[in-house]
């Protein structure tokens, strides 16, 4: 089975849609995912993605399942550099980095500080195991049913399925797929608007799957028409550089 994990275009957070340029991302989006034999759309809730999944879903005249899981991850914590509460990730390298547990794919959410975090599910990690939980679902139903840290092929397959979503969700889901700490992920990797990610699963003894990565990010339908990335997601290159993010 081939998963694509795709995030919405340029936002508008402010309206919860698209800016111009992100509803240009998403046309381009279209012209490439169009092209696929896609089983099963998926989209979550908010309007960016819906916005962003729109285009292909119109051209195709197919329909994407609202799943609330797939919402941007909804945890937020009293982050060290913040006024406020606000997202779990986008702390300062100086912080995040200084703390080993944050590395570890176990115990990352032992921090006092994800401790704090509020959702409808409880903390930080409440709303992980959450997530994952729905996810092993929505893949249970494809044919893949998890086992440790592996998948049970119940019903092997060469389906694409794609999920219109969020950067921070994105990173959950990469988490639980490959063993790695979310926290390096939400730090260490950035997936610019209407990005694609792309993940397939490997049999290579009958009925045990794992999923690897084979492009993260990917913005080739937005190059293959002249059409510069968004900034989103990203911080400044130099710290003097004026019209960049710097926090």
């Amino acid at each position: 089975m081939r998963l694509l994990i795709v995030r919405h275009g340029d936002p508008d957070y402010s309206i919860d849609s698209l800016t111009p340029k992100g509803w240009k991302e998403a046309e381009l989006l279209a012209d490439r995912l169009c092209k696929l034999d896609v089983k099963a759309f998926y989209v979550s809730p908010l309007g960016r993605a819906k916005d962003t999944a729109s285009f292909t879903l119109k051209r195709l005249g197919r329909e994407a399942e609202e799943m609330k899981w797939m919402r941007e991850f909804d945890a937020q914590i009293d982050r060290p550099d913040a006024v406020g509460r606000t997202i779990v990730w986008d702390w300062l390298p100086a912080d995040w980095t200084n703390v080993p547990i944050f590395y570890d794919k176990e115990i990352w959410s032992n921090h006092p500080l994800l401790k704090t975090g509020k959702t409808e599910h409880g903390d930080v990690r409440a709303e992980y195991d959450w997530v994952i939980e729905e996810f092993d679902k929505l893949l249970a139903h494809h044919g893949y049913q998890r086992q440790g840290q592996l998948y049970r092929a119940v019903n092997a397959n060469n389906d694409t399925i794609v999920l219109f979503c969020h950067f921070g969700l994105e990173c959950v889901l990469l988490s639980h797929l490959l063993g790695i700490s979310p926290m390096v992920l939400w730090h260490g990797f950035c997936a610019a608007p209407t990005s694609v990610t792309t993940l397939y699963t490997e049999e290579r003894r009958r009925g045990i799957a794992s999923f690897r990565m084979a492009s993260f990010g990917d913005i080739s339908h937005l190059y293959a028409a002249n059409e510069e990335p968004a900034f989103a997601a990203r911080f400044c290159e130099c710290y003097e550089n004026p019209d960049e993010r710097h926090d």
